[in-house]
């Protein structure tokens, strides 16, 4: 299991972002006048980690060829130009640093930004679905991914809440929920990069029935803990599109939408036996992967017919009244 660490700080000074992503050599200086103010965020997942970071004057960052680790970053915010290399960037945009190359950005203005960090050689376990972004070499290189406005704009929503709900969540946090969140986050940073693939036309290695089947065991086996959709992808060596395709012609939904409902089956489950003085439907939601709770509560209600506080005090109230 990985384990969880999320840490937020002030910074009150460029020197503060020297270190914007752990473990980077990166170097920072001042460009626009003023008192420079913002706020850095960090989620570490074992050796995956996430930094969102926020500044309120403009700055040059420079890192060096020493570091080892491919850094894909995302502006999700800015007042002013940002360019990084020849690449001008708008939020949304997606940008690959690879190991050992030069980089330069420059910010001029109050910005935000995120920025995973990792090892070239975990891309094959983290996009073993998608052919090319499984390939070492795809990350081997400088690149920039243009977002579609309104898939950027989802895609920074979820990576602010997603952090948001950690730092929150930290305390509780269940290891067995760990790898579903370094999931969810790369999803999120990844949305930019999908929408520019080129369209899967190959057709299933094997029929849609038997691929629904070997992921409903595969889920089965996972026992309640939460399986993120880019899991299946890599464990049954599958596209999204794909994927999606089985799923929709044998059970008219998407693996999205069935992996929620799964989540959903589980949690009813488990706050039916618990003991409401015990536990609360927060800690259970997001030990399943929710990180909004009213969307969890409207999609429980909508597929239950029912809130969730009901369905964790039920049990509880039918026991008063057998021994009543």
């Amino acid at each position: 299991m990985s384990e969880l660490s999320v840490t937020t700080a002030r910074v009150n000074d460029f020197e503060g972002f020297r270190e914007a992503v752990h473990g980077s050599h990166v170097d920072v200086m001042q460009l626009e006048r003023g008192k420079l103010r913002g706020s850095l965020t960090h989620v570490g997942i074992g050796d995956f980690s996430l930094s969102i970071g926020s500044f309120s004057a403009g700055i040059r960052t420079q890192r060096t060829s020493n570091e080892q680790k491919l850094i894909i970053g995302m502006l999700l915010g800015s007042s002013n130009r940002v360019t990084h290399w020849s690449y001008d960037m708008q939020p949304g945009d997606v940008l690959v640093i690879p190991p050992s190359i030069d980089h330069d950005g420059r910010f001029f203005g109050a910005s935000s930004y995120a920025a995973i960090r990792l090892d070239l050689t975990d891309v094959a376990s983290i996009f073993g679905g998608a052919t090319d972004l499984a390939d070492p070499a795809t990350w081997s290189v400088k690149n920039h991914y243009t977002a579609d406005p309104r898939i950027g704009a989802i895609a920074i929503y979820r990576l602010r809440k997603i952090a948001s709900r950690l730092a929150d969540s930290t305390g509780d946090f269940p290891d067995q929920s760990a790898d579903f969140w370094r999931r969810s986050i790369t999803d999120a940073m990844m949305a930019t990069v999908l929408h520019s693939l080129p369209s899967d036309t190959a057709r299933l290695h094997t029929s849609a029935t038997a691929l629904v089947r070997n992921v409903e065991h595969y889920i089965d086996t996972a026992g309640t803990r939460p399986v993120h959709i880019s899991e299946i992808c890599t464990e049954f060596a599958v596209s999204r599109r794909s994927l999606h395709r089985a799923f929709d012609e044998v059970l008219g939904m998407g693996p999205v939408t069935f992996l929620r409902h799964k989540r959903l089956c589980n949690i009813h489950s488990i706050l039916r036996e618990r003991d409401p003085t015990q536990t609360t439907v927060a800690k259970v939601a997001i030990e399943h992967g929710f990180i909004e709770l009213g969307r969890f509560a409207y999609y429980y209600h909508t597929l239950f017919g029912e809130h969730p506080s009901k369905t964790l005090g039920a049990r509880r109230t039918t026991r008063s009244l057998a021994v009543a």
